[in-house]
């Protein structure tokens, strides 16, 4: 009897030893496929399957609106970097998705620059004021006008890049989406057309 028991106790603990290296093994943890970069992508890149791979990862570490399915992203443009192994969500790419964490109420509004060399300078993420400057009717450009402060930049037209669908126009050289509010959005709309719009870049607060 006293054996037996010693050999009853011995398979319960081999049992729960097993139990626990099952419940703690990595293998065992809910997990999802998603869309990760298959290497450095610059912002701008129109993505082709290439670009792209399926990794697992556990449900309990995924970001909001991670992307699965190669159908959803292909041919999609990317509105920032991405770094080989970055997951992809719904706010990496060029979209309304763009505004995802602005606070509420807060507008992308295009804007068409007077220098469009400027565009190749600002990036997403980056903050900018908007200055709108117009002719005084001698033939001289007037004092500036403030119309929107450290606004930040969603996205950015560069020439080496494809028309996307936030420029789906012939010529989009110069064309820069920003992140504004009800009355910044006001003001800007009220300036397009005339006044000439310029970008200073502004270190965030």
């Amino acid at each position: 009897m006293r054996r037996r028991r010693r050999f009853f106790a011995a398979v319960l603990f081999c049992a729960a030893i097993a139990i626990a290296v099952n419940q703690l093994a990595p293998g065992s943890q809910a997990s999802q496929a998603v869309l990760s970069a298959a290497r450095d992508l610059p912002s701008g890149t129109r993505l082709s399957a290439a670009d792209l791979r399926l990794v697992r990862v556990p449900t309990s570490l995924l970001p909001d609106s991670a992307l699965a399915r190669l159908d959803d992203a292909t041919g999609q443009q990317l509105a920032g970097a991405l770094r080989k192994g970055q997951l992809l969500t719904d706010a990496s790419l060029v979209g309304q998705s763009l505004l995802a964490g602005a606070p509420p109420g807060s507008s992308a509004v295009p804007l068409r620059l007077a220098d469009p060399a400027t565009a190749q300078l600002v990036s997403p993420g980056q903050l900018v004021t908007v200055v709108g400057t117009s002719d005084d009717g001698t033939g001289r450009t007037g004092a500036g006008t403030v119309l929107a402060t450290a606004v930040p930049v969603l996205w950015a037209q560069r020439k080496s890049e494809a028309t996307s669908n936030w420029a789906a126009v012939k010529d989009a050289e110069g064309l820069v989406v920003i992140a504004a509010t009800a009355e910044q959005a006001t003001a800007l709309a009220g300036a397009v057309g005339r006044t000439r719009l310029s970008l200073v870049l502004v270190s965030p607060p």
